[in-house]
């Protein structure tokens, strides 16, 4: 599984990386979780606000740092 977390380094960005993080560990899987921080290659992904969530490609959540359990269930 492929994970981007999309921001410029404020702190909810940071804050989604790190909860995105422990997800990944309580759900036991295997994943790449990578940052991005250049507004060019967010802007990309169609995305406005930010923090976001990308999983294999898709956006899945941008402008708010959902909670561990939400961001599990994106793994499913």
């Amino acid at each position: 599984m492929e994970i981007k977390v999309l921001g410029t380094g404020c702190p909810k960005c940071k804050k989604l990386e790190k909860t995105t993080q422990e997800a990944v560990e309580e759900a036991g899987i295997e994943a790449d979780i990578s940052k991005v921080e250049d507004i060019n290659d967010i802007m990309q992904y169609g995305v406005m606000v930010t923090p976001a969530l990308v999983i294999d490609g898709k956006v899945v959540v941008s402008g708010k740092v959902p909670k561990k359990e939400e961001i599990i269930k994106f793994f499913n």
